[in-house]
């Protein structure tokens, strides 16, 4: 079997979920989440068509199993780089939005599955878990940012901390697989930057 895209690496005795994964993240890749049967993911990763099922009752619990994998490296980047020693909670906060979008152009087969696969993510709760470590970064940057502010006048964390992920979410849309964005005079992180800022302002929570 030639290596390519969509082939990373031949199935190993004792390696078979590892094996799979990988061959779905190129599949995912090339031809979107819903493009491929997992017999093809098998035959990519060198097994029958049969072997999956040692493992993964079907394609939808093989991408889950990828986002699942996608998210815990995506927290664990988040709270690295929010804990990293950044001169302020606001710089830290900024570092959070450039890792988010760095994450999306390294890892895309992963980024995918997470977000346009259509995975249940209130129906697994290993998923559920692994999103709230990496929801808890920006709620808690949202938290240490309003502490200046008077009780009566802090935003609900929660909610400033879905809005810069949404927004995060919109820039990776915009600007990634050749979208109307690429071709704009300003990055991607200068987007993101400039949009956070502006929102931020507008809450009072930066001057």
């Amino acid at each position: 079997m030639t290596e390519g895209k969509g082939t990373r690496r031949k199935y190993h005795h004792g390696n078979l979920r590892e094996a799979l994964v990988e061959a779905t993240l190129g599949l995912i890749e090339e031809k979107g989440p819903l493009g491929f049967t997992l017999a093809e993911a098998a035959r990519v990763a060198g097994v029958s068509a049969a072997a999956p099922y040692r493992h993964f009752r079907g394609r939808d619990e093989l991408i889950e199993e990828v986002a699942l994998r996608g998210f815990t490296m995506f927290a664990d980047r988040l709270e690295a780089v929010f804990n990293d020693g950044k001169p302020s909670t606001l710089s830290a906060f900024m570092a959070t939005g450039r890792a988010y979008l760095a994450f999306a152009r390294e890892n895309p087969g992963y980024y995918i599955a997470m977000f346009e696969s259509g995975v249940s993510i209130a129906g697994n709760s290993e998923l559920a878990r692994a999103t709230e470590r990496a929801m808890g970064v920006l709620r808690k940057a949202a938290e240490q940012l309003a502490d200046a502010l008077p009780p009566e006048k802090r935003p609900p964390p929660g909610m400033v901390a879905n809005h810069i992920w949404a927004l995060s979410h919109g820039v990776v849309e915009l600007f990634s697989r050749g979208a109307p964005g690429a071709r704009a005079p300003y990055s991607a992180d200068e987007m993101l930057e400039s949009g956070a800022a502006i929102y931020l302002r507008g809450l009072g929570l930066i001057r």
